[in-house]
């Protein structure tokens, strides 16, 4: 007996929205393991990220993006560079609205931008578990945008979720794959991220201050994985710069007696060790650099694209 192939499909697709509306944890939950990271503080992600879904339709390759913001300094506009350049790119687009936040300046700012979108869209109400929310305000929102009523739109669906309680995920894979193209899967059905593994490392230790500083964490903070070398078998040395923008910040990143840069070392040390399956001597320098998130050469060096 013949045994007949069955068709897969495979694609790439960019979930794309303003900042803090949940598009990491979307991600993570979509892929079944932490691949980005998250936290409530706007712009925690600061370059793509890639999530790969393997299931038995094919293949997914999730992008998340940065939040699109109205950036006013060089990083703030490579970021939301970074999230439009994908719109055109992929094979549809995942454009997530936080329906527990009242539409504002920023909402309008990127509707726009994916409005005119040539592949299709998908329009992921997140947050849909909060009991006061504004669902039907935008879909009404997405109807003005677009000129027209959501039955009437052309490659388009909408989805009413929640990322943190899984809500409605399996839904959303089996909608994107209606709108992939026919093909082989691009990656090895084991492997869950392409990041690659200093900015995967960069991305654990900027976690860390997130979650032991949150509100007193300076915006302007950035962090660059500088060396990783085998000091002795099954030991690992990173070496790692933490940029400030001023002697103050510095201060506050340290923590009183070294004990905020103690905390984080010894919480991103352990993952890392994860990541790395091998012990690690992490090395964190904080280092001041006046107007850094405008240095085009250092953002480069960081790993920041334009």
């Amino acid at each position: 007996m013949v045994h007949k192939k069955i068709k897969t499909k495979c694609g790439m697709v960019s979930i794309v929205g303003r900042p803090n509306v949940g598009k990491s944890s979307l991600l993570n939950s979509l892929i079944g393991e932490k691949v980005a990271i998250v936290s409530d503080v706007p712009q925690t992600t600061r370059s793509q990220v890639r999530g790969i879904f393997t299931g038995e339709k094919g293949q997914i390759v999730f992008i998340d993006t940065p939040g699109i913001n109205i950036g006013k300094d060089t990083l703030g506009k490579m970021m939301s560079n970074s999230s439009t350049s994908t719109i055109d790119e992929v094979d549809c687009l995942i454009y997530l609205v936080d329906v527990s936040r009242r539409i504002g300046e920023e909402e309008e700012f990127i509707a726009a931008r994916v409005k005119d979108a040539k592949v299709p869209v998908i329009l992921g109400l997140n947050k849909v578990d909060i009991k006061k929310n504004y669902l039907s305000e935008y879909i009404a929102f997405w109807e003005r945008v677009k000129g027209t009523t959501v039955d009437k739109m052309k490659k388009f669906s909408l989805i009413a979720l929640s990322a943190k309680k899984e809500i409605n995920l399996d839904k959303l894979i089996d909608l994107v794959f209606d709108y992939l193209p026919s093909g082989e899967n691009l990656y090895p059905d084991d492997i869950i991220s392409d990041t690659p593994q200093k900015m995967a490392m960069a991305d654990m230790i900027r976690e860390k201050f997130l979650h032991i500083m949150r509100e007193e964490l300076p915006h302007s903070i950035g962090v660059f994985v500088e060396e990783v070398r085998p000091l002795k078998r099954k030991v690992v040395l990173v070496k790692v710069l933490v940029y400030v923008e001023r002697p103050t910040q510095k201060e506050i990143v340290v923590g009183k007696k070294g004990e905020i840069l103690k905390e984080v070392g010894t919480l991103a040390r352990q993952e890392i060790e994860s990541l790395l399956d091998k012990k690690v001597f992490l090395e964190l320098l904080v280092k001041v650099e006046k107007d850094w998130r405008n240095n085009l050469e250092l953002l480069r060096e960081l790993g920041y694209s334009s």
